[in-house]
Parts: structure tokens; C-alpha cells; sequence
């Protein structure tokens, strides 16, 4: 057996990787409609500050949460994380699943009633990163 290796991804694989893996899961899932979800502040029509994720079944996901330096402290975060939740309660959506490095915002996100599920330890190397989910209520 001969295996490429490659350290550069080429889009058409991992396409066919994530559909060959879709066309296994699709009819075991219960909920075969997830949806994308992005919420974006615009400055002079630049991102400045914004959300991606996921909605799908109970669950959101929140890919990426960024508020760019000179907004940092406005409140411009927090209200991105509200208004994802707020979304997510609408499309039906009981929890909520993100991570985040050490060094970025724990702290935000237990404020906010975020409980950690997992840290992985010495991650990439002396860091941690951190799993937190929160019940929607």
C-alpha cells in the first residue's frame, strides 16, 4: 500500500475527502440541514469585527469569533456572542460549542456562563487550548 504525502492541500481533495465522509453520514444523521451562520461589523465596508459557525440540529459552533485591536473593550464582541446565541435560540438550537487558545479569551467566554469541557495541554507545544460549551436557556 502507498500513501502521497503532501504538506499543501489541494482544495479538489479535501473536497472529495469531506464528500466521500458526507455521503456515509447524511443518511445516519438525524438533521440533515445544517447552516452556516456569519455575523459581521463593517467599517467603511472592511471586516472589523465578526462570527462564523454553524447551526445544526441543537447545536451552534462557533468557528471564529474576532474583534479587531482599536475596537477590543467596546462591548462590539459581546454583543456578536449574544446576538449568535439569540440567532441560534431561533433556529431551534440548545447549546453552544467553541474553542479558544489560552492566550486569547477564556475568561470572555466564562463571563458570558461558557463552562469548560476540555483543555488540551502543551498545545501546539507549551500552550493550552480550550473547549467550552454553554446551555442555551
Amino acid at each position: 500500500m502507498t500513501f502521497e504525502i503532501t504538506d499543501e492541500l489541494n482544495p479538489k481533495d479535501v473536497s472529495d475527502i469531506r464528500n466521500g465522509l458526507l455521503e456515509y453520514n447524511i443518511p445516519r444523521l438525524e438533521d440533515k440541514e445544517p447552516r452556516e451562520l456569519g455575523i459581521y461589523h463593517r467599517v467603511n465596508g472592511k471586516i472589523k469585527a465578526g462570527l462564523t459557525g454553524e447551526t445544526h440540529g441543537n447545536w451552534l459552533e462557533v468557528e471564529y469569533l474576532w474583534v479587531s485591536e482599536e475596537l477590543r473593550g467596546k462591548g462590539i464582541g459581546s454583543s456578536i456572542l449574544k446576538k449568535s446565541e439569540e440567532i441560534a435560540r431561533e433556529r431551534g438550537c440548545r447549546y453552544v460549542f467553541l474553542n479558544t487558545f489560552g492566550f486569547q479569551a477564556p475568561k470572555f467566554y466564562e463571563k458570558y456562563g461558557y463552562k469548560e469541557v476540555f483543555t488540551m495541554q502543551n498545545f501546539p507545544k507549551t500552550g493550552t487550548k480550550h473547549f467550552y460549551m454553554k446551555e442555551l436557556t
